[in-house]
């Protein structure tokens, strides 16, 4: 019924437009059909299975290969998602576990300064947040998603294993410095096995971020409305496991890891990625596997060089029927309508007498014409772009929210209870993650069904909407983690101290406690950005990207992550030797941590009002027809619903 709905709508519009004749407007189901994605190919399993929806009915599925053969296409959805979530929950708590901790390690095993340690963890985390674009590259491109998950998961295991044995055999970390104010730090050798065990790791999240995600998408039919909510909750509890296992790894293994033995503590995320290994090739013979459809990029790379060549020619009038718009019968993504955005592009598809079709009217050099087709998809790409900046900004805040924190409880008081129990510095960033998991469930099951009454949307809100109320809760959490840090710093100078933290300055009275609302804030700005982002990007790219979707979220974290190594260099050498002190001093104390949380908070204002003018123009894929029949859709299911209720009465 929404597509009749969103055909209707359109075809109203055509007509208005181009004076078309009234049978226009009446199309069948088979016409509605022609406008549905083909699916992808798929690698096929020797075993004959019953076809099963992702909601769990009977369901099978014809696919049109390239050879024209149709072959059953199986979807398990949530009963294949025990292997898919299983393997995502113990290798997060594995890699967690090994990286969550390692800011502490670095200090105090291989004695390196915080301010060494903290540039080495953002640029680590830059490096595999940019790895995984080339891993979409590689996945889209040659490998396919399966297989390069299968070669991520290994990798993830030996870099692991590599950091355990950095801990565990003396020769490959420095001599313990103790309470030495001078400390020996780590010879070449032993850096080098450390970055090592960092490479793995790279490789292994690199190639895990941008595809597991989309893995576990292609197991939910696209097409039966059972799929289609398969795929909307799958997102946020893909989240839920995620925050979950960071939980564990940031209270029980860190507790381990920081009060009982690195070894021991460093070993756990060995066994658990190890079982996260087993148990993903234990479902090999269950997955749905869409092979790699070549590269993507290709694609834009024909659109941008076509239209450059062709940038004199004069602008075709009515570009939605005069452009060149063959589509092959096997093509994979969505069909897309034209829209009137970086119209210079439009040029690739315009006809030329120079230009050569096939005999099954593809063109003969796809470097001087592109399809309509490739034009709006390269379109699509660009419009997400400044939403992409946005974001990639909005996540310096998560940067930094994940890394000064836990030097301020360091010098804060962290005892609880009476018997002086001391949390482990490093895990009060659990309560980032605890309120980004509270809130995922509040979102999914309050948030969610309370606004879908009002706004009539299926998601409740938009996702430019969920993404700019992060985007808010992001700023109002850096403003708060300013007024907390100038509490902390004004306890430590005018009340009494709890005695000197290892090598930075004197404790603060002050409860570390009084960190959890800024951390809780961040927590809800990531249940509603982070989520958001992933599934805008995932639903706003072609389909044959969606790896690509997957990898520029966390190549935008990437871009934060290197912009805040560089914030941190350029505020730590501009205030070193300024008339008010070094905000960024070893000892906080003695430096000005408030002023830079203050900037920050400025700097996201500026970025909450760019986000909102982009948000404006941003235009949805598919153009904003579906938007406005879909409402249209809902409001006629109650209407139709009222009546029969006044019926049944």
């Amino acid at each position: 019924m929404k597509n009749r709905v969103i055909l209707n709508h359109r075809d109203r519009r055509d007509k208005n437009n181009n004076n078309n004749n009234n049978n226009d407007i009446f199309c069948n189901y088979t016409e509605i059909e022609t406008m549905e994605r083909k699916p992808l190919e798929v690698e096929t399993s020797t075993t004959t299975h019953s076809a099963v929806d992702g909601g769990g009915s009977d369901l099978t599925s014809t696919v049109d290969s390239f050879q024209d053969e149709q072959k059953k296409l199986v979807y398990r959805g949530w009963k294949v998602m025990p292997f898919i979530i299983g393997n995502e929950t113990f290798e997060k708590l594995g890699i967690i576990g090994t990286l969550s901790n390692l800011l502490v390690y670095l200090t105090s095993v291989f004695n390196l300064k915080s301010y060494t340690a903290a540039t080495i963890i953002n640029a680590f985390s830059g490096t595999i947040n940019f790895g995984t674009f080339i891993a979409a590259f590689l996945c889209d491109t040659y490998f396919g998603r399966y297989k390069t998950l299968s070669v991520a998961v290994i990798a993830c295991f030996l870099g692991s294993f590599v950091i355990l044995m950095t801990a565990a055999v003396p020769s490959l970390h420095p001599t313990p410095c103790g309470d030495k104010s001078l400390c020996q730090g780590p010879s070449m050798g032993q850096i080098l096995f450390l970055l090592l065990g960092l490479a793995f790791l790279v490789v292994g999240a690199g190639g895990i971020r941008p595809c597991n995600l989309a893995f576990g998408a292609d197991q939910f039919n696209p097409k039966s409305e059972s799929g289609k909510k398969g795929i909307n909750s799958f997102f946020n509890w893909y989240f839920f496991t995620f925050t979950f296992a960071q939980i564990i790894s940031l209270t029980l293994v860190v507790y381990i890891q920081s009060n009982v033995s690195w070894t021991i503590g460093l070993i756990i995320p060995v066994v658990l990625m190890f079982l996260a290994c087993v148990i993903f090739f234990a479902g090999d013979k269950l997955y749905v596997k869409v092979k790699a459809s070549g590269s993507p990029l290709a694609g834009i790379a024909h659109v941008i060089v076509a239209a450059i060549k062709k940038r004199g020619l004069k602008p075709v009038k009515q570009p939605w029927a005069n452009l060149y718009n063959h589509i092959p019968s096997n093509y994979a993504n969505t069909t897309l309508k034209y829209t009137d955005q970086f119209r210079f592009l439009d040029k690739a598809a315009i006809m030329t007498p120079e230009d050569k079709l096939k005999s099954d009217g593809a063109a003969s050099d796809p470097w001087k014409l592109s399809t309509m087709q490739q034009v709006e998809e390269v379109k699509c790409i660009l419009r997400v772009i400044p939403i992409w900046f946005a974001a990639a900004i909005y996540y310096l805040s998560i940067t930094i929210q994940m890394t000064y924190p836990v030097f301020q409880a360091l010098q804060s008081d962290r005892r609880l209870g009476s018997r002086g129990f001391k949390i482990p510095a490093a895990t009060y960033v659990v309560f980032l993650m605890s309120g980004m998991t509270v809130f995922i469930i509040f979102y999914d099951r309050v948030f969610v069904p309370l606004l879908r009454r009002i706004t009539r949307l299926e998601t409740g809100i938009t996702l430019l909407q969920r993404i700019g109320a992060g985007i808010a809760f992001a700023t109002l959490s850096l403003l708060v983690s300013g007024f907390v840090e100038e509490r902390r710093r004004s306890y430590a100078l005018t009340k009494p101290t709890l005695g000197m933290a290892p090598r930075t300055g004197e404790i603060s009275s002050m409860s570390a406690m009084w960190l959890v609302p800024q951390l809780l804030l961040a927590g809800v700005a990531e249940a509603f950005t982070a989520i958001g982002q992933m599934e805008f990007y995932y639903k706003q790219f072609p389909e044959n990207m969606r790896s690509f979707a997957g990898s520029i979220f966390y190549v935008g974290a990437g871009v934060s992550s290197y912009l805040s190594s560089f914030l941190i260099s350029i505020v730590h050498r501009t205030t070193e030797h300024s008339p008010s002190g070094n905000w960024l001093a070893e000892d906080l104390n003695k430096a000005k941590l408030d002023y830079f949380y203050f900037m920050l908070t400025g700097l996201m204002v500026v970025n909450m009002l760019y986000f909102l003018l982009m948000a404006k123009w941003y235009r949805y894929k598919g153009s904003n027809d579906e938007d406005i029949s879909e409402i249209e859709t809902n409001e006629e299911e109650t209407k139709q619903q009222q009546q029969q209720d006044k019926n049944s009465v």
